[in-house]
């Protein structure tokens, strides 16, 4: 009997291509215009879809903006948290990841830069569950980067440190620069850098 169906395993490695390609269509869309911002019409219009085809695939607009929060958080695990983790545990590894991080404000890899920090001022005052992700990526990136001081404070480099509040205190300073990078301020990115740096050398 002749096949008339495409086999199951191409068609749902084609279904997870396109999703992956409209996830990060929609994420660069967020990042300028915000997840509120995503409608499957546009995304359609941009990606040459049928909207019936994207709303098969997402089913509604809250699992759009979750696909879109799951892959700014892919990539920035991809540029920023992966290669650092290459180098050493202790203060070499906390500067590897400060130095990945700014390079990911100073490259976006989306047009509105930091996909986390737009996100975040977006929708820290709402409820529901994309709220829940967005907050949950940021406290779960805050808590790695604080356990990662903590050994290095561990190792002897940074005495009397709180990982906590130098977490904290790096990632304001970081979300600072994004905002100063997106509106064209490099001398306050710049500012940054050496804040980081000189909390670091403190510290270490």
């Amino acid at each position: 009997m002749t096949q008339l169906t495409e086999p199951t395993d191409q068609r749902l490695a084609k279904g997870a291509r396109a999703r992956a390609t409209i996830a990060q269509r929609a994420a660069e869309l967020a990042s300028v215009e915000g997840l509120d911002g995503l409608s499957i019409g546009r995304l359609a219009a941009d990606l040459g879809l049928s909207k019936s085809g994207i709303a098969t695939l997402f089913g509604t607009k809250e699992a759009l903006q979750l696909a879109a929060v799951q892959t700014g958080r892919d990539i920035f695990v991809e540029r920023v948290i992966a290669p650092s983790l290459a180098v050493p545990r202790g203060i070499e590894r906390i500067r590897a990841l400060v130095d990945r991080w700014f390079a990911h404000i100073d490259e976006p890899p989306f047009p509105g830069g930091c996909f986390r920090v737009a996100t975040l001022t977006e929708f820290s005052s709402k409820t529901g569950p994309v709220h829940d992700a967005v907050v949950a990526d940021h406290d779960q990136w805050l808590a790695f980067l604080a356990a990662e001081i903590a050994k290095a404070r561990e190792l002897g480099a940074l005495p009397m440190v709180d990982p906590d509040l130098l977490a904290f205190e790096l990632d304001a300073i970081v979300s600072a620069a994004n905002v100063a990078r997106q509106t064209g301020d490099s001398s306050r990115v710049d500012a940054a850098r050496a804040i980081a740096a000189r909390l670091l050398s403190a510290q270490g």
